[in-house]
C-alpha cells in the first residue's frame, strides 16, 4: 500500500499543481474519521476554494473527476466520493490494501524506517545529580529520551546520547558533608544532623564502604577511599564515584546507554565557562550593577535580565549551561534536544537568550526541550511515596523490581511528557487486557504461536497470493500496518513516543479482533497462506513498534 500511496499522492501533487503554482507541494491524504466513509480523505478542494474564488464543492467534484483519470487512480483506486463542502473521500482497491503485507515482510525490521542522513543530533536526557539513586522522574525521563533517540534514528538521523553530569555546586558538598556524619555516627534526627543533608540509607552505605577502604568503579572513574573520616575531598570524590557507578547500574536494569557522560566540573576546569562569559562581554550584551554581573536577556525575549555572577564571585546556574551549549554546537551538533522536568522551563529563555548573545552562529530556538511532570506511584490503591534506600522517594530500581522493566518503559511513555502520570503497581503486574504492555505484547506472542503450530518457513509467505484477504477485520488491520511508518515520522517531529504506545495498543486490538473473526490455520492452503502473511507482517510492526520503546516482544506468554 506505500507503493500505492505514494503513486496516488504523486498523481494529486500533480493535479493540484495544474490548478495553483505551489499546491502540489502541499498534497497529502488523511486518515477519514469515519472508517466507512473510505480508506484516504482529500481536503485541498476546500483549501483551495477561496484562492482561485470558486465554491469547494464544484471545486472538489472537477478535483475527483481529474483525478480519476489519471493511471495511478485507475490501477489503485475502487471510487472516489464527494462528501459535504468539498471532502473527497477514497476507497482503494483491495490489492492496493494487501501491498502493505509484502511491504512489511520484505522490509523486515527496517519496515517504517528512512533512509541514512547526514543529519547529526545530539539528545541529552537523565542528566542527574551524583547525589543519590535515581527516582522514578529520572525513570520517565530515561524512557523519554531513549525512545525519542529510537524515534529519530527511524528517520535516518545520527542520533547521540548524552548525559551531563551536574558534578559541581552546593549539593555535592552537602553530599560530602553528609556522609562524613554519618561516617562519624551521627544519622537524621540527630542534633548533629543539619536539615539540608541527605537522609536515605544510601548515604550509611557508601560511609561504611569508605571507612573500609573500598575501590568504586563507574564508567568514567575509579576511587580507592583513604578510610580518614576526616579527610572530607576524598569523601566527596568517594561519593560521586560511589553514586555514578549506582545510577550505572540503575541505567543497565532499564537497557539505558549512553554515548558520552559529559562532567559539569570539566567546565570549569577547561575554561569553557570563563570563555562563554567573556564572549557574552565582548559581545556588549552584559553589565555590573549592584555588584552582580547581568546579562540583557530581555534582548531575546526573556521577561527580565538575569544575573550571570552573583556578589560573591560564583555564577548562577544557567551560565554553565550557556557553555556546556556551545561545546555541544562546536562538537558540530546543530541539532540538540533536551529532556528535563518541568521545574527547568524557567531555564529555557535565559540559555536560548544567552546562546544567541553569545554570536557563535548559533540559531534561534537552539536547543530543543521536552519537558515532562513527574510521576506518582500507587499500589494498593495508595500512593506510595518513601523508599527506605532513598530516604524520600520512590527510585526507579524499585519501580523495576516491583513490576518489571517492560511495564515501566510502556507505562511511563504511555502518555504525552508534560501529562502528569501516575504508575499503577498493581495494574502493571496484572495479566489481562487492562494492562496496555500485556495487551500489545499478547498479541505478538499470540501470532508467534500460530506461527509455531503452522511450522513453515517465514520467507515462503513472501509470495502468498493475498486475494483471499476480503474481510473487514482483514482489511482494517492492513490500513493499519500501512499507517506506521508515517504515525513514525509524526511522533519523531513532535517528539511524541505516546503516539506509538496508542499506535500499537490500536493494532493489537485489530489483530485480536481479526483473530476471534478469522481462523487462521484453515484447510484451504491458499487462503491460509494468505492468512499467515498479514498476521506475520502484523507480528513484524508490533516487534518494530515495542523495539522503539525499548520494550520486549515475547514468543511465548
Amino acid at each position: 500500500m506505500l507503493s500505492a500511496k505514494q503513486d496516488l499522492l504523486a498523481a494529486l501533487a500533480g493535479e493540484l499543481e495544474k490548478l495553483q503554482t505551489g499546491a502540489g507541494a502541499r498534497a497529502a491524504f488523511e486518515s477519514p474519521k469515519v472508517a466507512a466513509h473510505g480508506d484516504l480523505a482529500c481536503t485541498a478542494a476546500m483549501q483551495l476554494a477561496k484562492a482561485l474564488k470558486q465554491n469547494p464543492r464544484q471545486l472538489g467534484e472537477a478535483l475527483r473527476e481529474a483525478l480519476l483519470a489519471t493511471p495511478a487512480f485507475q490501477r489503485w483506486v475502487d471510487a472516489i466520493e464527494l462528501a459535504g463542502p468539498g471532502f473527497i473521500n477514497i476507497r482503494l482497491k483491495d490489492a492496493a490494501k494487501q501491498a502493505v503485507v509484502h511491504e512489511v515482510l520484505q522490509a523486515g525490521a527496517a519496515f517504517g524506517c528512512q533512509a541514512a542522513k547526514a543529519d547529526k543530533v545530539l539528545v541529552e536526557f537523565v542528566s542527574a545529580n551524583p547525589t543519590g539513586p535515581l527516582h522514578v522522574g529520572h525513570g520517565r525521563q530515561a524512557a523519554l529520551g531513549d525512545a525519542i533517540c529510537n524515534l529519530l534514528a527511524t528517520q535516518g538521523q545520527q542520533v547521540y546520547r548524552e548525559f551531563y553530569y551536574n558534578d559541581a555546586g552546593v549539593q555535592i558538598g552537602t553530599l560530602a558533608n553528609s556522609t562524613q556524619l554519618r561516617a562519624k555516627g551521627f544519622k537524621p534526627g540527630d542534633a548533629e544532623w543539619p536539615e539540608a543533608a541527605y537522609n536515605g540509607d544510601y548515604i550509611q552505605d557508601i560511609a561504611n564502604d569508605f571507612l573500609a577502604k573500598k575501590t568504586v568503579k563507574s564508567d568514567d572513574r575509579e576511587f580507592t577511599a583513604s578510610g580518614d573520616v576526616n579527610d572530607l575531598d576524598g569523601m566527596r570524590q568517594f561519593a560521586v564515584a560511589y553514586l555514578r557507578h549506582e545510577q550505572d547500574l540503575d541505567l543497565k536494569a532499564f537497557d539505558v546507554k549512553f554515548d558520552n557522560y559529559y562532567l559539569e566540573s570539566s567546565l570549569y576546569t577547561s575554561g569553557k565557562v570563563d570563555a562563554a562569559v567573556q564572549k557574552l562581554k565582548d559581545a556588549g550584551k552584559t553589565y555590573e550593577q549592584d555588584g552582580a554581573l547581568w546579562l540583557q536577556s530581555t534582548d531575546y525575549g526573556d521577561d527580565k535580565d538575569r544575573v550571570m555572577r552573583k556578589g560573591d564571585g560564583t555564577y548562577t546556574y544557567f551560565v554553565p549551561d550557556v557553555a556546556y551549549h556551545i561545546t555541544k554546537w562546536e562538537r558540530g551538533f546543530t541539532r540538540v534536544v533536551n529532556i528535563q522536568g518541568t521545574d527547568h522551563h524557567g531555564t529555557i529563555a535565559r540559555v536560548r537568550a544567552g546562546l544567541q548573545a553569545a554570536g557563535v552562529g548559533i540559531p534561534e530556538g537552539y536547543p530543543d526541550y521536552v519537558l515532562h511532570t513527574m510521576v506518582r506511584v500507587m499500589r494498593g490503591g495508595e500512593e506510595v511515596k518513601i523508599s527506605k534506600r532513598a530516604g524520600s522517594y520512590v527510585t526507579l530500581r524499585d519501580l523495576i523490581e516491583w513490576t518489571s522493566k517492560d511495564a515501566v518503559r510502556f507505562f511511563l511513555l504511555s502518555r504525552k511528557p508534560d501529562t502528569e502520570y501516575i504508575f499503577d503497581i498493581d495494574l502493571a503486574l496484572a495479566q489481562n487486557n487492562d494492562n496496555p504492555v500485556y495487551y500489545v505484547q499478547y498479541a505478538h506472542a499470540r501470532i508467534c504461536s500460530v506461527l509455531a503450530a503452522w511450522g513453515g518457513d517465514k520467507a515462503s509467505l513472501n509470495a502468498a497470493d493475498l486475494s483471499a484477504l476480503q474481510s473487514p477485520q482483514a482489511q482494517a488491520l492492513m490500513l493499519a500496518l500501512a499507517k506506521y511508518p508515517d504515525m513514525l515520522t509524526s511522533a519523531a517531529n513532535d517528539f511524541a513516543p505516546h503516539d506509538v504506545t496508542f499506535y500499537l495498543r490500536d493494532l493489537a486490538s485489530l489483530y485480536h479482533s481479526y483473530y476471534d473473526a478469522e481462523r487462521i490455520l484453515v484447510d484451504d492452503e491458499a487462503v491460509k497462506q494468505a492468512r499467515l502473511a498479514l498476521v506475520a507482517a502484523t507480528a513484524q510492526v508490533l516487534h518494530n513498534g515495542l523495539k522503539v520503546l525499548g520494550v520486549s516482544a515475547p514468543t511465548k506468554m
